[in-house]
C-alpha cells in the first residue's frame, strides 16, 4: 500500500514539475519585445529607404542552405567566388562546415560566422 501511495505522489510531483517548466518556458518566450519600427519622415522617404533596408539585412541571419547568390553576396566578406562555392557544397549540417570542408579560409569564416546560419529542412 505504501508503494502505491509513494508511486502516485511521485507521478503527481513529476507532472506538476513538467507542467510548471512548460509554463515557465512559455512565459519567457512571451516576454520578448517585438522589434520597434523606425519612423520615416515623409520628406526623406527615398533617402531613408536604403539605410533601413541595409539595417534589416545586417540584422538578419543568412541561411547558407537556401540563400540565393545575391543574398550570400550581401554578407560582408562573401564575394562571387565564396557564394558559388557555398551553393555548390550544399547541404550543410552546420555553418562550421564552411571551414572544415575548405569552402572558405578560417579568417573569412571568423568574419562571417555571426551573420550566417545553416537551417535544416523540415521533414
Amino acid at each position: 500500500m505504501k508503494r502505491y501511495i509513494i508511486g502516485s505522489l511521485l507521478t503527481v510531483a513529476a507532472l506538476v514539475l513538467v507542467t510548471s517548466i512548460s509554463f515557465a518556458a512559455d512565459a519567457k518566450s512571451d516576454k520578448k519585445a517585438p522589434a520597434k519600427a523606425e519612423a520615416v519622415k515623409p520628406d526623406d522617404k527615398k533617402a531613408e529607404a536604403k539605410p533601413v533596408a541595409e539595417k534589416a539585412v545586417k540584422g538578419a541571419l543568412v541561411d547558407i542552405n537556401s540563400a540565393t547568390d545575391v543574398e550570400l553576396k550581401a554578407v560582408p566578406g562573401i564575394g562571387d567566388a565564396y557564394a558559388s562555392k557555398i551553393i555548390a557544397g550544399r547541404p550543410y549540417a552546420n555553418k562550421a562546415q564552411l571551414k572544415s570542408r575548405n569552402i572558405m579560409p578560417a579568417a573569412v569564416y571568423e568574419k562571417v560566422k555571426d551573420q550566417i546560419i545553416a537551417r535544416q529542412p523540415k521533414k
